[in-house]
């Protein structure tokens, strides 16, 4: 039976000792992550159309929900099979954090950002588990177990270079993982990692008809006719695939009539959704905001630094709430030469509609009061 390759000590580990009760521990990471400040702003931060006004579109919070409950089901699946030993709560647990520190405006916001702190990186992923463990709970973190935190940082749905996921060869040391190289420590962790792919390939589908970017009849017909051409479909027939490929062997993964399918359905994507004109002028737009906010920053710490009170002065809601994120985040920040590090954790963990709010309080002068 196929079960995970380490210990129970290492993957139920958490940084600080806490006193067990009746939940199961990662079923207790579950309530951890929803009930955290930085998990209920995910239902404001979209995940390809940057702060619609359309309620359907996909937010990142519907986003993790469908990965929890995708991962979660192909666990059960998978269990019935008799070839298999998964924990269905840490699939869900590392589907709800998965993307828990994602940036504003989807991955164009990710991009933004690190292209504003060069050559330092910036990845989501490795952002999440940073949020997860250091800044979530004004700096405390959310203490999660290591199985949790280590399907978070290593879940990049982006890569579809592999096409068969097991576990490492060693627990991953989480500290010091600064890329997307690291396969996750755990069979869950892997699942994870597929159900990404499987979550958002057809909800982007869905939402670039509602946008009038493409219609149904442009999805090539060879994914319509194998995969379907609505999110329902995809999710159903991929979820099958990867259960009855996955069923009896030691790996997870598609069958390789579908993994090509799921890399057409991806390009295809990529062509008419991501790097569709209209995207491009909103994308060029975020970019430029972005850095204006990182300028903006800079200047205002390097004035001020940490002289709370003192940020009032500029007369800028921004300003004031900026100090207010330092002086809660006292125990994280205590160095100048933190600036970068500030600021990328601050405009990162805003909302779409809040960084937006920020770029008109920031780019706009400030009213001129008359008395009398």
């Amino acid at each position: 039976m196929n079960k995970n390759p380490f210990s129970d000590e290492i993957y139920l580990h958490r940084t600080h000792p806490h006193q067990a009760d009746v939940r199961d521990e990662y079923f207790r990471d579950q309530t951890k992550i929803i009930h955290s400040l930085p998990f209920r702003r995910l239902k404001h931060k979209t995940q390809v159309f940057f702060a619609p006004d359309n309620d359907h579109i996909c937010t990142r919070i519907e986003h993790v929900l469908h990965v929890a409950t995708i991962a979660a089901s192909i666990c059960r699946g998978l269990n019935k099979s008799g070839n298999w030993l998964l924990n269905q709560d840490l699939a869900y647990a590392i589907g709800l954090g998965h993307d828990i520190g994602h940036a504003p405006f989807g991955h164009e916001g990710e991009r933004a950002i690190a292209a504003c702190i060069k050559p330092k990186p910036f990845l989501h992923e490795i952002n999440s588990y940073r949020v997860v463990e250091h800044l979530a709970n004004c700096g405390e973190g959310l203490n999660l177990t290591f199985a949790v935190k280590d399907g978070i940082i290593c879940h990049c749905g982006e890569d579809f270079a592999t096409t068969q996921l097991r576990p490492g060869k060693v627990p991953n040391d989480l500290e010091k993982i600064t890329g997307r190289n690291q396969m996750p420590s755990t069979y869950e962790g892997c699942i994870v990692r597929l159900a990404d792919k499987i979550a958002y390939l057809g909800r982007d589908i869905e939402d670039a008809i509602k946008a009038k970017l493409i219609t149904k009849e442009d999805i090539p017909q060879a994914v319509r006719r194998e995969l379907g051409s609505n999110n329902g479909e995809i999710i159903s027939t991929l979820s099958l695939d990867l259960l009855q490929n996955s069923a009896d062997k030691d790996y997870i993964g598609f069958s390789a009539e579908k993994f090509e399918l799921i890399s057409c359905l991806r390009d295809f994507n990529y062509t008419h959704i991501y790097h569709n004109e209209q995207m491009r002028q909103r994308k060029e737009t975020i970019d430029k905001r972005i850095a204006d906010l990182f300028d903006y920053f800079r200047q205002l710490f390097a004035r001020y630094q940490f002289d709370y009170a003192a940020y009032d002065r500029e007369g800028k809601q921004t300003a004031h709430a900026f100090a207010n994120y330092m002086r809660s985040m006292k125990r994280v920040y205590s160095c100048p030469g933190q600036c970068d590090e500030i600021i990328t954790d601050y405009i990162a963990g805003m909302t779409d509609s809040f960084a937006l709010s920020v770029m008109e309080d920031v780019i706009l002068p400030n009213s001129i009061k008359f008395l009398g």
